[in-house]
C-alpha cells in the first residue's frame, strides 16, 4: 500500500466562492476543489456549475490537482452536473461522486461522462450506511477510482450519532481497510471547527495512525497541518534512508538497523517512503 501526495489534503472551495479559487490552489493542497454540493443554495445551482467550469479553464495556479464535487447521482442536479462536465472545454483532474451507495453510482458517472472525460479521475465520498455496507463493491467498482472519502458529517446524522471521533471509529476502519485492501487512497473528513488547530493536529494524527492517507480540509489554514501530518518528518526520512541502505549493502530481507531486526515488510515500507517524500542520499 502507498501513502502517496495525491491526496494528502483535498481543499473544499464552494463554486460560488470565484474570488477564493487561487488562494485554494496556492494554499498547498494536492487537490483543489471546488464544490457543487452541500455549499450551494438549489436557486444557485447553474451559476456554480459556470463558475466551476471558469475554474479549469483558468491557468493553472500552483500544482494542485483540479477536482469538482458533484451533486447526489440520484437528483437530477447530479445528472445535470455531469452533462454540463462532459461538455466543459476544460476537463477536471478529478470529480469526487458523493453520497455513493452501490458500483452502480459509479458506473453512472462514467457513462455519463463519456469518452470526453476519460482520464479523469473518480473519488468516491461514502457518507451513508448503506454505503459502508457496500464498501467491499464499491472499492472495486472501477479503475478510475484512486480514493475514497469519509463523510463524517452526513454519516453520523444517517445513524444517530455524535460527531465525534469515538462513534466514527468503525466506519473509519472499514472504510481504511477496504481501500487499502483495493490499493486505494482513504480521505479522512475535514474538521469543521475552523479555528480549532490543535484539535485538527490531534485528528490528523489518530487518522495517519489508522492508516489514512490524508484528510480534507474546509479552509486555506488547515492544510499546511494536514500534509505535515501525513508527511514523513526528517526523522523518518533519516531512518527509511539507512534502512534502504543497509538491506541494499547486505543483499537481505532482513537485516538490523539502529538495534532492531528490519523485515521485509519495513523495508518495502523505507522504499515507499522515499519513492513518494525524499529520495535516498547517495
Amino acid at each position: 500500500m502507498r501513502f502517496t501526495r495525491y491526496c494528502r489534503s483535498i481543499l473544499f472551495t464552494p463554486a460560488l466562492a470565484v474570488d477564493r479559487f487561487a488562494r485554494g490552489q496556492q494554499s498547498g493542497a494536492d487537490i483543489s476543489l471546488v464544490d457543487l454540493e452541500d455549499s450551494v443554495a438549489a436557486a444557485h445551482k447553474d451559476a456554480a456549475r459556470q463558475h466551476a467550469e471558469a475554474f479549469f479553464l483558468a491557468p493553472r495556479v500552483g500544482d494542485s490537482r483540479r477536482a469538482v464535487r458533484i451533486n447526489s447521482v440520484t437528483r437530477h442536479e447530479g445528472l445535470r452536473d455531469l452533462l454540463a462536465l462532459r461538455a466543459y472545454a476544460a476537463k477536471p483532474d478529478v470529480v469526487m461522486v458523493p453520497k455513493v451507495e452501490s458500483p452502480r453510482d459509479l458506473e453512472i458517472v462514467e457513462q455519463a461522462l463519456g469518452p470526453e472525460c476519460a482520464h479523469v479521475d473518480l473519488l468516491a465520498l461514502v457518507e451513508t450506511p448503506r454505503g459502508l455496507e457496500n464498501i467491499g463493491a464499491i472499492v472495486t467498482a472501477t479503475p478510475r477510482l484512486k480514493a475514497l472519502v469519509f463523510g463524517s458529517a452526513d454519516f453520523s446524522f444517517s445513524i444517530g450519532a455524535a460527531l465525534t471521533w469515538e462513534p466514527m471509529l468503525y466506519a473509519r476502519a472499514r472504510l481504511v481497510t477496504a481501500a487499502r485492501s483495493a490499493n486505494l487512497q482513504v480521505v479522512d473528513s475535514p474538521l469543521f471547527d475552523m479555528s480549532d488547530l490543535e484539535g485538527l493536529r490531534k485528528e490528523a494524527a489518530l487518522a495517519r495512525g489508522m492508516g489514512f492517507s490524508g484528510k480534507a480540509a474546509i479552509h486555506p489554514h488547515q492544510v499546511e497541518i494536514i500534509n505535515k501530518a501525513f508527511s514523513p518528518d526528517e526523522r523518518t526520512l533519516q531512518k527509511a534512508r539507512k534502512i534502504v541502505a543497509e538491506s541494499q549493502a547486505r543483499d537481505a530481507n532482513i537485516c538490523v538497523v539502529d538495534g532492531a531486526m528490519v523485515g521485509t515488510p519495513f523495508i518495502e515500507a523505507a522504499k515507499r517512503t522515499l519513492e513518494d517524500f525524499g529520495p535516498s542520499e547517495g
